[in-house]
Formats: structure tokens, sequence, C-alpha cells
């Protein structure tokens, strides 16, 4: 349900947001991973990382894991560029992290965002139609569900290829909680993430997750972190479950990433050898998410990420 918040920002946080007054804004999440949400539609709204961080203050601010501004594609020069290529994505996602750090793609974000357009009357997407976005991560294409918004991810691919075939692991990662460094896969999703599994339940409870963990080697522009349990069985009637959470940069522990759940089925998968299947069921502290797998038209490997987007709250900040 939709509700009027007056949110006082706080002028002695590291962002002044003064000069935000009066703009109004709406909280978002899908899954549990929440966002606060500008429309931008002229293109004139300048929001400094230090601002972002403020507004995504969980105490002093409106809270989320992250700031997302809706802004035509042909005023950042990101979406320009991604213009000439595909025309029809009028709307670009500018994601920041909670940190106020830029971020190239967040795939809950992307369907709380189209969510977002339609709840403003920027778009119109009868269920059942489409409709393109620009990110950071590159065009996105969403389709409206009866239960929410499936999204095309675009092409997976493992950061460290080479390891990855050769010896189905490429790092080593450590966590609080966990006795001993565990082996893991990284895959980028537009974004980097890296993914340990884990055997049972209970290691994944003790995984402790307010600190990053440690990983070697990283990525090089860092990445995020998914633990994960494989179910038992892993399969049933041709669909795999995995249930994880998962230490997001910039951010620290989300109760959903969407891209994270795109890349513990793509590692899962990988491990589980030939046979496994196309379709996932991702667990996560804040629901349910589902994953599959399609050859792309390039003849590339795609990854579609559905699940469910709400709005639940609007405001003007004072």
């Amino acid at each position: 349900m939709d509700e009027t918040l007056a949110v006082a920002a706080d002028r002695n946080s590291t962002g002044d947001t003064a000069a935000l007054s009066g703009l109004k804004f709406s909280k978002g999440h899908g899954t549990g991973n929440d966002f606060v949400l500008l429309a931008d539609p002229n293109g004139t709204l300048a929001v400094t990382p230090e601002q972002v961080a403020a507004l995504c203050d969980r105490h002093r601010g409106i809270g989320g894991d992250g700031l997302i501004r809706a802004v035509p594609s042909r005023l950042l020069a990101e979406g320009r560029e991604l213009l000439t290529h595909h025309p029809d994505a009028e709307w670009f996602m500018d994601y920041r992290n909670g940190d106020g750090s830029l971020s190239e793609m967040c795939g809950n974000g992307v369907r709380v965002f189209v969510h977002f357009l339609i709840t403003e009357g920027l778009v119109e997407l009868p269920a059942g139609e489409s409709l393109t976005i620009g990110t950071r991560g590159g065009a996105k294409t969403i389709v409206r569900t009866a239960g929410g918004y499936a999204v095309d991810m675009g092409p997976w691919e493992f950061i460290f290829p080479g390891e990855a075939t050769a010896r189905a692991m490429d790092s080593l990662v450590s966590a609080a909680g966990l006795e001993v460094a565990r082996p893991a896969l990284s895959v980028s999703m537009g974004n980097p993430h890296t993914v340990v599994a884990l055997a049972e339940p209970a290691e994944l409870e003790a995984t402790q997750l307010f600190t990053a963990p440690h990983v070697d080697p990283a990525p090089p522009h860092g990445t995020n972190v998914e633990f994960v349990v494989p179910s038992e069985p892993l399969v049933h009637e041709g669909v795999g479950t995995i249930t994880m959470r998962v230490h997001e940069r910039g951010v620290g522990e989300t109760q959903s990433c969407g891209t994270g759940a795109c890349a513990a089925a793509v590692a899962i998968r990988h491990w589980a050898g030939q046979g496994a299947p196309d379709v996932w069921n991702v667990h996560v502290p804040g629901g349910a998410v589902g994953v599959k797998f399609f050859l792309g038209a390039e003849g590339h490997e795609h990854v579609e990420l559905s699940g469910p987007a709400v709005i639940v709250a609007s405001g003007t900040l004072s």
C-alpha cells in the first residue's frame, strides 16, 4: 500500500541533503532488496555520492540498499551511447549503491525501476508486453508478467574463464563464521560476483556478513559474494533449487540480489555438470526469484530473472 511520507533529512550527516528539499521520491523493493527512487524526466537532478549515502541511511535518511534515478537515456552520456544500438531504450536506470558508488546493474532494481516508471505514469506496460531500458550493464528487456516482471539479464560469463574451465574454481573466499577458506567461482552478470557453495543450511546461517568476505584473487573491480546451499535433492521435476545469502559491494548483506541469484545459479549449474536443469528457484532472505537459461539471438546463453516488485511509499523530502 502506498502512503505519503515527509522525511526530514539529517542536515548533520555526511551528505548535505538540504539542497534536495521538496524533491519527490518513492521507496520500493524486490524480494526485500530496497531502493530510493527518483524521477528526473528533464535530466536536471544532480545527486552527489554523499547525498545518496545520506538518503540511503537507514537511521537518518529514507533507507535503502541503493538509489535509482529514472532519467531519459538521451540526457545521459552512457544513455546516448547505448541508444545507438538500442533506440527503443528511452529510459535509463541510473543506479547507485547505498554508499553512493556507481554500479553497473541490479537485477532486483530493474524490476522495481520498471514498476516505478509505470506507477509514475512515465510508461505504459500491459501484462505480456515488453520494455527495453538502459543500464550501465547494457540494455535490458523486461516483460510484465502476472506475478511481477521477467528480465532478460543478457549473457553471463566467467570472470576467470581459464581457471573456471580447468579447475571449476578461481579463488578462495574467507568469511567470519567459516573455519577455513572456501573455493569459489567468479561470474559476470554485467557486474561481478563470486559464488561459494556450502554443504548445509547451518553453515549458511553461521556465516557472518557484517564485514566484506575476503576474496583471493578478487575480480579487478571488486565483487559481490554469494554463499549458496544446494537443496536436497538439488533437482525436482526438472527445476533446481538453491538458497543463498549475499554481501554486496558498497552495501553489505542485503535481503536479496537479482544478479547474484543469476550468478549463483550459473555456478551451481556448472558444478552440477551435464544434465543440470535450465530452470532454477533461488531462495533469499527476502523471498524467492526465478532464474532461467535460454539461448539468445546472437548465439550466447542468456539468463532471465523473474520476481515481484513493490512500491511501498511515496513522499517529499523536507
